[in-house]
């Protein structure tokens, strides 16, 4: 899979764009704050319909402009499709293939896929659990795009249960019981899209771990296979998992069916209620868990968060990246790679290891802010990005 073209209309910086691309490594070069990283960034947000920088489609608005859009021709089993969405703040967006308007926008995520290295990747292993959520369901959605909805739905029934909660929570007599009582309706609806995600989750960590194992053996100095690890730590107790080992014969927790997973939800929940009326918040389900990562031996295993160095942390946050591009390949698809800035951080041993174990990709976005800190590798063909203009450098 690669980008062949790419057009955008008052995205970021840039006004009007229209840039082909080939399969193979490219590099933008440019000062910070000149357009390169938002060049990435529009092919990353086809793929997710979100960013990798911020939050919320508004800053991707042009100054001054009151809609944007983004259009790429991709190739794909030697088949083009153009993909193109139009941001409209304030109002519903809009996604086309081949200039067909889609019902919803999220029908059109997963049809590029793309694996974003940047320097923010950092918070993947110091930054807060739902930094590892994210890290977690946008792999998801990439591998299952229906998730997409699965986990917009989740996120409305939660928004809409916590509302409920902070209101029962103040209220008395009648009005505390009627409240009560529709929290069930709120539960069941919680439970079954919250299972859903959650073993969705389980069993993606558990193809993950493998890859993870490798990616962190090829870029940290003297890694063995095992010394990185990734377990999902539920705020629903499942049985086999991290904190209580499985007797034997259990059934392995990645392995869990909807049901037994569901059941445990309810149960959960039901034990927490008085907990959760007096806080105001849901304290189960999808949205409280955790993405547990560590280094280190069997007998000395320790959190990465807290522990491991600068270079180990950095070392982490490349194998994840990495393993989440082996495992979108091994499913049978080639995703684009973005490395957005990420060279400059790195020492020149490990610029080199990194070039080298992405080169064999179908296509490689590299944006650096000066030519000498992308490798030779994958310098391929580049362009100059300075005041939004996009040059060929012979």
């Amino acid at each position: 899979m690669h980008v062949s073209h790419l057009t955008l209309h008052n995205f970021r910086s840039y006004g009007d764009l229209d840039l082909a691309l080939e399969p193979g490594a490219t590099a933008f070069i440019g000062r910070n704050g000149q357009g390169k990283t938002n060049l990435v960034e529009a092919i990353d947000y086809l793929s997710r319909l979100s960013s990798h920088r911020v939050a919320t489609d508004a800053p991707l608005i042009r100054a001054g402009a009151d809609q944007a859009l983004v259009r790429a021709a991709v190739v794909k089993d030697g088949r083009t499709a153009v993909l193109e969405v139009e941001l409209n703040p304030g109002r519903a967006n809009r996604a086309r293939i081949n200039r067909s308007p889609l019902p919803r926008p999220r029908e059109i995520v997963g049809l590029v896929r793309t694996v974003v290295f940047a320097p923010d990747d950092l918070s993947l292993v110091k930054g807060d659990p739902s930094d590892r959520r994210k890290f977690l369901d946008d792999l998801l959605v990439l591998r299952s795009p229906r998730f997409a909805g699965v986990k917009s739905d989740y996120d409305r029934v939660l928004k809409q249960r916590n509302s409920l909660l902070k209101s029962a929570g103040v209220a008395r007599g009648s009005a505390r019981d009627a409240a009560v009582a529709t929290l069930s309706v709120w539960d069941d609806q919680l439970v079954r899209l919250g299972s859903e995600l959650l073993q969705a989750r389980l069993r993606l960590v558990a193809d993950l771990r493998p890859y993870l194992g490798a990616a962190y053996e090829a870029v940290a100095r003297g890694a063995g296979r095992d010394d990185a690890q990734a377990e999902y730590r539920s705020s629903v107790p499942l049985g086999d998992s991290p904190e209580s080992p499985a007797d034997e014969g259990a059934v392995a927790y990645e392995e869990l069916g909807f049901e037994e997973i569901a059941k445990a939800f309810t149960v959960e929940l039901e034990s927490r209620r008085r907990d959760e009326l007096d806080r105001g918040i849901s304290l189960v389900g999808p949205h409280r868990d955790e993405l547990v990562l560590s280094l280190g031996s069997t007998d000395l295993r320790l959190p990465v968060k807290g522990y491991a160095s600068h270079g180990e942390s950095w070392s982490f946050a490349l194998a994840l990246r990495l393993a989440s591009y082996d495992l979108l390949r091994a499913d049978g698809d080639d995703p684009i790679l973005v490395l957005d800035d990420v060279f400059a951080e790195l020492d020149g041993e490990r610029r080199r290891q990194l070039a080298d174990l992405v080169a064999g990709a179908e296509q490689v976005l590299v944006t650096a802010a000066v030519e000498a800190d992308v490798p030779e590798g994958l310098k391929g063909i580049r362009y100059a990005v300075a005041d939004g203009e996009v040059t060929r450098v012979d």
